[in-house]
């Protein structure tokens, strides 16, 4: 179905549930909420009106308000970029705008990335933003504040960053897409060495290892926990740093992340 159509049986289906809420007694403001219209357009419903909200302000079915399916290997992956390269503002009061930063050196990523946000929003665009060596992947949506509770003002450091429960749940199935999306947003995949002193006197070794880098305890926390849960050996070579560099691990890093492309 073409998607105006689709944004016209979504409109008439908000138009019959708000007055059937509002027959049960919930206020404008209520209603506003749970279906994600303006409390003006309501409040216009509730009058006798009939005039569907515009584009911009239909808000598809959210998977948090109106339990509407969730892609979760794709939410588990957004997850973990935004927590690395992400953030969220709010230009108006009911819009959202999620914006995820990706180098420009690395299209695969970027493109991957963008597959994540239009799974885990359909209905929203996305668009693109050019920075100085990368740009900014951008989709609109007052729901990605719902999909997103980590949002918040100031830094990501500077702040608590704890998942909720419903978001445990989805990385507990889906570890392995969120260090994909951690990885790939603060995170590589390089060679380190290291000398040996041998009888034949030092021996250079070199090896490879994944590193992720973040000020945050706690988003280097929910790394650090995903990768226990897949028996995935790391440790902290400095405070901001978790690295994994025994050769299984990296083995196992390898079927899950990759170098970035």
């Amino acid at each position: 179905m073409p998607r105006c159509m689709l944004r016209l049986v979504h409109a008439e289906k908000l138009v019959d549930a708000a007055l059937e809420l509002a027959a049960a007694g919930l206020q404008a403001t209520e209603i506003s909420r749970r279906l994600g219209v303006p409390k003006s357009t309501v409040q216009y419903w509730c009058r006798g009106g009939r005039r569907f909200p515009r584009a911009s302000e239909l808000c598809m079915p959210c998977p948090r308000c109106h339990e509407a399916p969730l892609a979760e290997p794709s939410y588990s992956y957004l997850l973990g970029t935004y927590l690395g390269d992400g953030h969220i503002t709010t230009p108006r009061p009911t819009t959202a705008v999620l914006a995820i930063y990706c180098a420009d050196d690395w299209p695969g990523v970027s493109a991957e990335t963008e597959r994540a946000m239009r799974a885990v929003m359909p209905h929203s665009n996305v668009s693109r933003a050019a920075r100085t060596g990368c740009h900014a992947l951008r989709s609109s949506s007052r729901h990605w504040l719902c999909l997103f509770p980590q949002h918040g003002p100031g830094m990501k450091h500077a702040r608590s960053i704890v998942l909720q429960p419903w978001q445990q749940v989805i990385v507990d199935d889906h570890p392995g897409q969120l260090l994909r999306g951690l990885f790939q947003s603060d995170g590589c995949r390089n060679v380190n060495w290291t000398q040996k002193r041998t009888e034949a006197g030092l021996v250079r070794y070199e090896y490879p290892r994944y590193l992720f880098s973040n000020k945050s305890e706690d988003i280097r926390a929910i790394c650090e926990a995903a990768l226990d849960s897949l028996d995935i050996a790391h440790r902290p070579p400095r405070r901001d740093l978790v690295s994994v560099a025994r050769r299984a691990s990296v083995a196992r890093l390898d079927e899950l992340v990759g170098p970035k492309y």
